[in-house]
């Protein structure tokens, strides 16, 4: 080869490799099917087959997109690829999921620096994973390589849903009333949100990922790492159990619990949120001390143990608790709607939502 040839492999961009990572993903993707799904994965677009969907009156699609942020830096730093992709299927099903939408398909996209066959399909694995867990058929992807714009062992992932839902079933604000009751569903540890604050701890207290840490049972990697919630499955039993009891769903994401769930309480109403109801997760708790982060701040970075709250009419809380309980779900009654915004507490980040009194003693 004469020293003044260009090739896309001397540029960085290794095509037989991205060959053999699609032929390792395919065990995975068969997975995450749903009997909608047309064709294999391998073509330019995926089909999905709307046919079953005549039933409904006006059926509406939704559509949600995200990523999982500097969680994947804490996923590289350890060397694990196969939970990441967990992170990435919650973040965009749990989103389509409170409107009421069931989650139909999902596709997604891998940006890397260099392509190692084995760890694109790890990734997979988490991703298709997920996908059962919700419901959802991974219908298609993405895996890009960008030299020169990340480094080998670099990684992003990002993914997009279609979900759809009766325009009769649709919940939100406009179905919140006062009384109404919050129902909290425990979160997993951290989800993925907030690790850019996670990672400012590490360096400047200089935390070892491989720490054990005898308060967590484990060590901060392990502890870190640990998959989002995917609550898609358990939300659409619960409304399908209450119907038009269940008004409103908050998924917990960036900006906290009081933040989010102000997004989905209507004006002149607030919710109210009783800290005693529920014990701070030992990793927060952990977290917060060592990198001395204000309750407040830590309020409005983490989800402080909620990953979603559900508002169901006063009369129909049991029920709901019940339903998630039959689900495996330890789900508890956190808070209340309610038409007074007096003493809403010091520590609110939002006039809508605010958390009230002292986290219950481990």
């Amino acid at each position: 080869m004469s020293n003044n040839e260009s090739t896309y492999a001397l540029a960085g961009v290794d095509i037989d490799a991205g060959d053999r990572a699609v032929e390792l993903m395919k065990a995975h993707l068969k997975k995450a099917r749903r009997p909608e799904v047309v064709g294999d994965i391998g073509g330019f677009a995926g089909l999905f087959d709307m046919s079953a969907m005549k039933t409904m009156k006006r059926p509406l699609l939704a559509t949600s997109t995200d990523g999982v942020g500097t969680k994947t830096e804490i996923a590289r730093a350890m060397g694990k690829y196969d939970t990441i992709g967990e992170d990435l299927v919650a973040m965009v099903v749990d989103d389509l999921v409170v409107c009421g939408a069931e989650p139909l398909f999902m596709t997604d996209y891998i940006a890397v620096g260099k392509v190692f066959p084995e760890r694109i399909a790890e990734i997979v694995s988490g991703i298709a994973r997920g996908c059962v867990k919700a419901g959802t058929a991974l219908v298609g992807g993405e895996t890009a390589e960008h030299p020169g714009l990340l480094g080998e062992d670099e990684f992003d992932i990002a993914g997009a849903a279609t979900g759809i839902v009766d325009a009769d079933n649709v919940i939100g604000a406009e179905k919140v009333r006062e009384g109404d009751l919050i129902i909290a569903m425990p979160a997993s540890g951290l989800h993925a949100n907030g690790y850019s604050l996670v990672r400012h701890i590490l360096k400047t207290q200089n935390l070892k990922l491989d720490t054990h840490i005898e308060e967590l049972g484990k060590t901060l990697g392990e502890t870190l790492i640990i998959p989002t919630e995917i609550y898609s499955l358990d939300c659409l039993a619960l409304h399908k159990g209450l119907g038009a009891d269940l008004h409103a769903y908050s998924h917990i994401t960036g900006g906290g619990l009081a933040e989010n769930t102000a997004r989905v309480i209507p004006g002149g109403l607030f919710a109210k949120y009783d800290r005693s109801t529920w014990t701070l997760p030992a990793e927060m708790q952990y977290l917060a001390a060592v990198g001395k982060v204000p309750q407040k701040d830590m309020e409005r970075t983490w989800n402080v143990g909620i990953g979603m709250v559900a508002i169901v009419a006063p009369t129909h809380a049991d029920r709901a608790l019940a339903s998630l309980a039959a689900r495996g779900m330890k789900a508890w009654v956190c808070g209340v709607i309610t038409g007074d915004s007096e003493n809403l507490g010091s520590n609110s980040s939002s006039v809508a939502s605010a958390l009230e009194g002292t986290y219950r003693a481990r």
